[in-house]
């Protein structure tokens, strides 16, 4: 039975650990999508307005490390009696809200893995029930899970994991997302994103018919459509099934307010330099002149730049006056832009559609670079967002450590176990030959 408990504990263990592990690094590599998804729930619960966005960004970064570094001392096992209720604890927050977004369904998805996974509301809450029950099955008993690590040695590991994610975040706020999951990342081809498949399932929608005879209202649908004698008072339809929505559904480009200029940028043989936006007003302005200087070099290689923005005429003037912009602004919706690129304003290189490179505002091309880079398009070498070489790195530096940390900890435990042993067996020794010499000397 005491074997059964051990085997229990630790399985669920490992599956708490590699959930939040993996839940905290994909929030903590795009901290400002958590924060959206942050504002998002704020704004459903009407308090969208009265929380400055940088305190939701602190929280976000927040939410992410506690997330991956709970995930941490779950797998090794820290601090084994306080984790685990902590756990506990967090999860019932959890589920009690996935519980409340299942039922009113105020925000499309939780973002719980990011952009990474998504789960419908109805699927995250599932989920959550599940963990909370592997939760409680660790908190009963605690002390039933194997340590990796020993306890002198914990501090190292838990300190290097929040260095590690902290790290992460800084480095994604400050350049973009080390993992783009979104369905403009660099390589993806907008246009393919916005086909809708010939097979693809249609919407549903159902049209309700209120018609009055002799004072009654009553309402019909169509199959039950009543006779002339009624009277048609009102109709309203509603939409019962969801058709299929193509990862990219609101992408379009407005010049001067009424020109749609979408399919001309996404068709346009050359490369084209976005500018993006989602709000001037918002936007660091501390670069202007490298995309003032941009803007010339695209337009000595005849290259078309448009800034995306969603902000109003007067932001535009604004911004203008600010940094003597002479490049044409669109119109583009504010959540696309937001999900085009994580940073505000940023850059985005595209040839027929496909997005060749992005930058942020802090770590724009010189023209040299732009130049090698679109040459090097020219010959063929297409750029590409290697995973594997980030994925190497994210091994090098996080993962192998903490392996070869855990490695010479069970060395050294499993070596001071040999000589307890050994110390043990010279003294039963030393005992044996003492009663022996007594033994001797009685006779």
């Amino acid at each position: 039975m005491n074997k059964t408990k051990t085997i229990l504990v630790n399985i669920s263990r490992f599956i708490l650990a590699v959930v939040f592990i993996f839940s905290g690094y994909v929030k903590a590599i795009d901290p400002l999508g958590t924060q959206y998804k942050i504002q998002d729930y704020l704004s459903a619960l009407g308090m969208g307005e009265f929380i400055p966005e940088v305190l939701i960004l602190c929280l976000s970064v927040a939410l992410s490390a506690f997330e991956f570094s709970l995930g941490i001392m779950m797998l090794f096992a820290i601090q084994r009696r306080v984790i685990s209720k902590l756990t506990v604890a967090f999860l019932v927050v959890m589920t009690i809200v996935t519980l409340w977004i299942a039922i009113a369904n105020p925000i499309s998805d939780c973002g719980c893995f990011g952009d990474a996974i998504i789960l419908t509301n109805v699927q995250t809450f599932c989920k959550n029930v599940v963990l909370l029950l592997l939760a409680i099955i660790v908190a009963i008993w605690p002390l039933r899970m194997k340590r990796l690590i020993s306890h002198t040695n914990q501090w190292i590991v838990t300190n290097y994991s929040v260095l590690f994610i902290l790290s992460c975040s800084i480095y994604s706020l400050y350049i973009l997302p080390v993992f783009d999951f979104r369905p403009y990342h660099i390589g993806a081809d907008i246009k393919k994103g916005m086909e809708i498949p010939a097979d693809a399932p249609q919407p549903k929608f159902e049209t309700t018919f209120i018609m009055e005879k002799d004072g009654v209202k009553k309402e019909f649908t169509l199959e039950n459509y009543p006779d002339s004698t009624w009277t048609f008072i009102d109709s309203k339809t509603v939409q019962t099934e969801a058709g299929y929505v193509p990862p990219i559904h609101d992408f379009s480009i407005v010049l001067n307010g009424n020109e749609d200029i979408t399919q001309q940028v996404l068709d346009d043989p050359r490369y084209t330099l976005l500018l993006i936006s989602p709000h001037l007003e918002k936007a660091d302005d501390s670069n202007f002149g490298v995309f003032d200087q941009l803007y010339e070099f695209a337009q000595e290689q005849e290259i078309p730049f448009y800034c995306l923005t969603a902000s109003t005429k007067k932001a535009q003037k604004r911004w203008q006056d600010l940094t003597g912009a002479e490049y044409p602004f669109c119109l583009t919706d504010e959540i696309t832009l937001k999900t085009m690129i994580r940073s505000n304003p940023g850059l985005m290189l595209l040839k027929q559609g496909v997005v060749m490179w992005k930058w942020s505002d802090n770590n724009l091309p010189d023209l040299d670079e732009l130049n090698d880079l679109m040459r090097e398009i020219d010959k063929g070498e297409i750029p590409e967002d290697s995973a594997p070489e980030k994925i190497i790195f994210i091994l090098l530096w996080f993962i192998l450590p903490l392996a070869l940390l855990t490695l010479a900890d069970r060395t050294w435990a499993w070596s001071k176990w040999l000589r307890r042993k050994q110390s043990y067996h010279n003294i039963f020794k030393r005992l044996k030959k003492n009663k022996d010499e007594k033994e001797n000397c009685s006779r």
